[in-house]
Protein backbone atom coordinates (compact mmCIF):
# COMPACT_ATOMS: atom_id res chain seq x y z
CA UNK A 1 0.00 0.00 0.00
CA UNK A 2 2.56 2.49 0.94
CA UNK A 3 4.09 2.14 -2.15
CA UNK A 4 1.17 2.58 -4.15
CA UNK A 5 0.63 6.31 -1.66
CA UNK A 6 4.07 7.66 -2.29
CA UNK A 7 4.49 8.34 -6.13
CA UNK A 8 0.83 10.24 -5.36
CA UNK A 9 2.28 12.06 -2.48
CA UNK A 10 5.12 13.33 -4.28
CA UNK A 11 2.55 14.68 -7.46
CA UNK A 12 0.46 16.39 -4.60
CA UNK A 13 3.54 17.42 -3.08
CA UNK A 14 4.57 19.27 -6.45
CA UNK A 15 0.91 20.36 -7.24
CA UNK A 16 0.76 22.02 -3.83
CA UNK A 17 4.35 23.35 -4.22
CA UNK A 18 2.96 27.60 -4.53
CA UNK A 19 0.67 27.16 -2.06
CA UNK A 20 3.45 25.88 0.30
CA UNK A 21 5.98 28.35 -0.34
CA UNK A 22 2.87 31.38 -0.15
CA UNK A 23 1.85 30.18 3.19
CA UNK A 24 4.96 29.82 4.46
CA UNK A 25 6.02 33.11 3.55
CA UNK A 26 3.06 35.14 4.65
CA UNK A 27 3.70 33.31 8.36
CA UNK A 28 6.99 34.30 8.19
CA UNK A 29 6.18 37.92 7.46
CA UNK A 30 3.79 37.80 10.75
CA UNK A 31 6.85 36.28 12.67
CA UNK A 32 4.63 33.01 12.87
CA UNK A 33 7.05 30.61 10.68
CA UNK A 34 6.71 27.06 11.72
CA UNK A 35 9.11 25.22 13.81
CA UNK A 36 9.44 21.34 12.69
CA UNK A 37 10.45 18.93 15.42
CA UNK A 38 11.61 15.46 13.84
CA UNK A 39 12.20 12.56 15.91
CA UNK A 40 14.64 9.57 15.03
CA UNK A 41 15.12 6.41 16.96
CA UNK A 42 18.13 4.29 15.36
CA UNK A 43 20.44 5.15 12.45
CA UNK A 44 21.37 1.79 11.70
CA UNK A 45 22.44 -0.49 8.39
CA UNK A 46 21.64 -3.78 10.16
CA UNK A 47 18.39 -5.23 11.71
CA UNK A 48 16.19 -2.70 9.63
CA UNK A 49 12.61 -2.60 11.88
CA UNK A 50 10.22 0.69 11.29
CA UNK A 51 12.13 2.32 13.84
CA UNK A 52 15.58 2.43 11.87
CA UNK A 53 16.95 4.24 9.30
CA UNK A 54 19.56 3.45 7.12
CA UNK A 55 22.81 5.78 7.76
CA UNK A 56 22.75 6.93 3.97
CA UNK A 57 19.24 8.14 3.82
CA UNK A 58 19.86 10.05 7.77
CA UNK A 59 22.87 11.85 6.00
CA UNK A 60 20.81 12.60 3.20
CA UNK A 61 18.17 14.11 4.94
CA UNK A 62 20.67 15.84 7.47
CA UNK A 63 21.99 17.85 3.75
CA UNK A 64 18.66 18.81 3.13
CA UNK A 65 17.78 20.31 6.15
CA UNK A 66 20.93 22.07 6.46
CA UNK A 67 20.26 23.53 2.73
CA UNK A 68 16.50 24.23 3.17
CA UNK A 69 15.29 25.24 6.74
CA UNK A 70 17.15 27.27 9.78
CA UNK A 71 18.50 24.18 12.23
CA UNK A 72 17.71 24.85 15.73
CA UNK A 73 18.07 23.50 19.45
CA UNK A 74 15.06 22.39 21.02
CA UNK A 75 16.25 25.28 23.49
CA UNK A 76 15.91 27.57 20.87
CA UNK A 77 12.33 26.36 20.14
CA UNK A 78 10.89 26.38 23.02
CA UNK A 79 12.51 30.10 23.78
CA UNK A 80 10.89 31.31 20.42
CA UNK A 81 7.40 29.39 20.58
CA UNK A 82 7.24 30.41 24.25
CA UNK A 83 8.12 34.20 23.07
CA UNK A 84 5.42 34.00 19.97
CA UNK A 85 8.08 34.76 17.25
CA UNK A 86 10.02 32.75 14.44
CA UNK A 87 11.20 34.84 11.62
CA UNK A 88 11.98 31.65 9.11
CA UNK A 89 11.15 28.36 9.05
CA UNK A 90 12.97 26.02 11.26
CA UNK A 91 13.62 22.87 12.62
CA UNK A 92 14.86 20.70 15.16
CA UNK A 93 16.70 17.07 15.46
CA UNK A 94 15.70 14.97 18.29
CA UNK A 95 16.37 11.14 19.12
CA UNK A 96 14.14 8.85 21.18
CA UNK A 97 14.96 6.09 23.55
CA UNK A 98 18.94 5.69 23.08
CA UNK A 99 20.13 3.14 21.15
CA UNK A 100 23.86 2.47 20.70
CA UNK A 101 23.96 2.21 16.67
CA UNK A 102 23.42 5.95 16.58
CA UNK A 103 27.28 6.31 18.30
CA UNK A 104 28.51 4.61 14.84
CA UNK A 105 27.27 7.17 12.15
CA UNK A 106 24.66 9.93 13.14
CA UNK A 107 25.76 11.29 16.18
CA UNK A 108 29.45 11.86 14.52
CA UNK A 109 28.09 12.90 11.61
CA UNK A 110 26.16 15.37 13.69
CA UNK A 111 29.11 16.51 15.90
CA UNK A 112 31.91 16.67 12.75
CA UNK A 113 28.92 19.44 11.57
CA UNK A 114 28.41 21.18 15.08
CA UNK A 115 24.61 21.05 14.63
CA UNK A 116 22.66 20.93 17.53
CA UNK A 117 19.92 18.13 18.91
CA UNK A 118 18.38 16.89 21.56
CA UNK A 119 18.62 12.78 22.58
CA UNK A 120 16.20 11.49 24.89
CA UNK A 121 17.65 7.89 26.83
CA UNK A 122 15.03 6.04 28.72
CA UNK A 123 17.93 5.47 32.08
CA UNK A 124 16.73 2.05 33.40
CA UNK A 125 17.18 -0.01 30.06
CA UNK A 126 20.74 2.05 29.71
CA UNK A 127 21.78 1.21 33.54
CA UNK A 128 20.91 -2.15 33.12
CA UNK A 129 21.87 -2.74 29.74
CA UNK A 130 18.62 -4.57 28.76
CA UNK A 131 16.90 -4.11 25.70
CA UNK A 132 13.82 -1.79 24.94
CA UNK A 133 10.61 -3.51 24.82
CA UNK A 134 9.74 -3.57 21.50
CA UNK A 135 12.64 -4.81 20.29
CA UNK A 136 12.65 -7.87 22.62
CA UNK A 137 8.88 -8.23 21.21
CA UNK A 138 10.24 -8.61 17.74
CA UNK A 139 12.53 -10.50 19.20
CA UNK A 140 15.77 -8.62 18.68
CA UNK A 141 18.31 -7.39 21.25
CA UNK A 142 19.39 -4.07 20.07
CA UNK A 143 22.41 -2.60 22.10
CA UNK A 144 21.35 0.51 23.82
CA UNK A 145 24.07 3.63 24.77
CA UNK A 146 26.03 2.87 27.47
CA UNK A 147 26.70 5.67 30.44
CA UNK A 148 29.88 6.50 29.02
CA UNK A 149 28.57 6.99 25.71
CA UNK A 150 25.82 9.77 27.19
CA UNK A 151 28.52 11.17 29.53
CA UNK A 152 31.09 12.16 26.24
CA UNK A 153 27.90 13.53 24.51
CA UNK A 154 27.11 15.90 27.50
CA UNK A 155 30.59 16.88 27.45
CA UNK A 156 31.34 16.85 23.65
CA UNK A 157 31.21 20.94 23.55
CA UNK A 158 28.91 21.24 20.22
CA UNK A 159 26.12 24.19 21.07
CA UNK A 160 23.02 23.15 21.70
CA UNK A 161 23.76 19.09 21.84
CA UNK A 162 21.65 17.68 25.09
CA UNK A 163 20.45 14.76 26.86
CA UNK A 164 16.81 14.53 27.85
CA UNK A 165 14.59 12.01 30.05
CA UNK A 166 12.49 9.87 28.01
CA UNK A 167 11.23 7.82 31.81
CA UNK A 168 13.04 5.01 32.99
CA UNK A 169 11.63 2.15 31.44
CA UNK A 170 10.10 3.67 28.31
CA UNK A 171 6.87 3.44 30.05
CA UNK A 172 3.30 4.84 28.54
CA UNK A 173 2.46 7.12 30.80
CA UNK A 174 -0.60 7.32 30.01
CA UNK A 175 -1.72 4.19 31.26
CA UNK A 176 0.24 4.56 34.48
CA UNK A 177 -2.43 5.59 37.11
CA UNK A 178 -0.32 5.34 40.32
CA UNK A 179 1.11 9.26 41.05
CA UNK A 180 4.22 7.08 43.19
CA UNK A 181 5.29 5.38 39.93
CA UNK A 182 4.63 7.83 37.83
CA UNK A 183 6.88 10.36 39.71
CA UNK A 184 9.65 7.19 39.58
CA UNK A 185 9.61 6.83 35.74
CA UNK A 186 9.44 10.94 35.10
CA UNK A 187 11.56 12.69 38.50
CA UNK A 188 13.68 9.15 38.36
CA UNK A 189 14.94 9.49 34.72
CA UNK A 190 15.98 13.12 35.24
CA UNK A 191 17.72 12.33 38.17
CA UNK A 192 19.38 9.74 36.80
CA UNK A 193 20.86 11.76 33.96
CA UNK A 194 21.93 14.49 36.25
CA UNK A 195 23.66 12.24 38.37
CA UNK A 196 25.89 10.76 35.19
CA UNK A 197 26.79 14.08 33.91
CA UNK A 198 26.13 16.80 36.51
CA UNK A 199 23.79 18.61 33.91
CA UNK A 200 19.97 18.43 34.81
CA UNK A 201 18.00 17.79 31.81
CA UNK A 202 15.60 21.31 30.41
CA UNK A 203 13.06 18.62 28.67
CA UNK A 204 11.13 15.70 28.61
CA UNK A 205 9.69 13.71 26.02
CA UNK A 206 6.72 11.40 26.46
CA UNK A 207 7.08 6.95 25.17
CA UNK A 208 5.21 6.47 21.93
CA UNK A 209 4.19 10.22 22.03
CA UNK A 210 0.58 9.86 20.74
CA UNK A 211 -2.44 11.83 22.46
CA UNK A 212 -3.62 8.73 24.35
CA UNK A 213 -0.01 8.65 25.92
CA UNK A 214 0.04 11.72 27.37
CA UNK A 215 -0.43 12.40 30.78
CA UNK A 216 -0.79 15.72 33.08
CA UNK A 217 0.61 14.40 35.96
CA UNK A 218 3.03 13.40 34.22
CA UNK A 219 3.65 17.09 32.69
CA UNK A 220 3.59 18.55 35.80
CA UNK A 221 6.00 16.53 37.52
CA UNK A 222 8.09 17.21 34.93
CA UNK A 223 8.06 20.68 35.54
CA UNK A 224 8.46 20.12 38.79
CA UNK A 225 11.50 17.81 38.33
CA UNK A 226 13.08 20.97 36.29
CA UNK A 227 11.58 20.69 32.43
CA UNK A 228 11.07 23.58 31.21
CA UNK A 229 9.77 21.30 27.97
CA UNK A 230 7.22 18.47 27.35
CA UNK A 231 7.17 16.73 23.50
CA UNK A 232 5.28 14.55 21.75
CA UNK A 233 5.17 12.49 18.75
CA UNK A 234 1.25 12.19 17.25
CA UNK A 235 2.65 14.77 14.11
CA UNK A 236 1.89 18.57 14.12
CA UNK A 237 3.96 21.83 13.38
CA UNK A 238 4.63 24.30 16.03
CA UNK A 239 4.21 27.55 14.81
CA UNK A 240 4.61 30.30 17.81
CA UNK A 241 1.64 32.28 19.50
CA UNK A 242 0.88 33.62 22.66
CA UNK A 243 0.47 31.67 25.42
CA UNK A 244 2.72 28.64 24.35
CA UNK A 245 4.23 29.02 27.74
CA UNK A 246 2.01 27.69 30.52
CA UNK A 247 3.85 27.48 34.13
CA UNK A 248 6.92 27.60 32.88
CA UNK A 249 6.57 24.77 30.66
CA UNK A 250 5.97 24.56 26.63
CA UNK A 251 4.80 21.44 24.63
CA UNK A 252 6.57 20.65 21.54
CA UNK A 253 4.72 18.69 18.69
CA UNK A 254 7.03 16.42 17.13
CA UNK A 255 7.18 14.57 13.58
CA UNK A 256 8.42 11.21 12.70
CA UNK A 257 11.42 11.05 10.48
CA UNK A 258 10.27 9.10 7.82
CA UNK A 259 12.94 7.12 5.53
CA UNK A 260 10.43 7.64 2.74
CA UNK A 261 12.01 10.57 1.04
CA UNK A 262 8.93 11.68 -0.89
CA UNK A 263 7.18 11.68 2.77
CA UNK A 264 10.02 13.76 5.02
CA UNK A 265 10.12 16.35 2.02
CA UNK A 266 6.37 16.36 2.24
CA UNK A 267 6.28 17.36 5.83
CA UNK A 268 9.46 19.53 5.59
CA UNK A 269 7.96 21.81 3.19
CA UNK A 270 4.87 22.52 5.22
CA UNK A 271 2.13 20.33 3.96
CA UNK A 272 -1.12 22.67 3.92
CA UNK A 273 -3.64 19.75 5.06
CA UNK A 274 -2.03 19.26 7.92
CA UNK A 275 -0.92 23.03 8.98
CA UNK A 276 -4.10 24.18 10.35
CA UNK A 277 -5.58 20.79 11.14
CA UNK A 278 -7.09 20.76 14.52
CA UNK A 279 -4.77 19.65 17.10
CA UNK A 280 -6.27 16.79 19.57
CA UNK A 281 -4.17 18.28 22.29
CA UNK A 282 -5.67 21.25 24.71
CA UNK A 283 -2.60 22.08 26.17
CA UNK A 284 -4.57 23.82 28.91
CA UNK A 285 -5.37 20.37 30.42
CA UNK A 286 -1.73 19.31 29.85
CA UNK A 287 -0.29 21.82 30.97
CA UNK A 288 -2.14 22.00 33.74
CA UNK A 289 -0.96 23.73 37.25
CA UNK A 290 -3.51 21.37 39.09
CA UNK A 291 -3.22 18.25 37.20
CA UNK A 292 -5.92 16.56 38.94
CA UNK A 293 -8.23 19.14 37.45
CA UNK A 294 -7.36 18.42 34.04
CA UNK A 295 -9.31 16.68 31.50
CA UNK A 296 -8.00 13.25 30.63
CA UNK A 297 -5.65 12.67 27.08
CA UNK A 298 -8.05 12.71 23.72
CA UNK A 299 -7.94 8.74 22.55
CA UNK A 300 -4.79 8.45 20.22
CA UNK A 301 -7.18 7.48 16.97
CA UNK A 302 -8.11 11.47 17.38
CA UNK A 303 -4.69 12.32 16.34
CA UNK A 304 -6.27 13.23 12.66
CA UNK A 305 -3.30 11.84 10.65
CA UNK A 306 -0.53 11.66 12.79
CA UNK A 307 1.45 8.72 10.38
CA UNK A 308 -0.04 10.20 7.21
CA UNK A 309 2.64 11.93 4.42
Amino acid sequence: MRSLRDPALRLYSAATAPIRRRTVRRLAQRGRAPITVLFYHRVADTHANPWSMPSAVFERQVDWLQANVELISLAEARRRLAGGTNPRPAAVITFDDGYGDNCETAIPLLLRRRLPFTYFVSTEIVEQQTAFPHDLQAGVRLRPNTVAELRALARCGVEGVELGAHTRTHADLGRLADPAAVRGEVAGSIDAIEGWTGIRPRSFAFPFGQPGNLSALAASLAREAGADCVCSAYGAYNLPTAGAERDGVVHVRRVHADPEWGRFVNWMTVDPRKLHAADPVDDRALLAADPRAAAPAPSSATAAGAADG
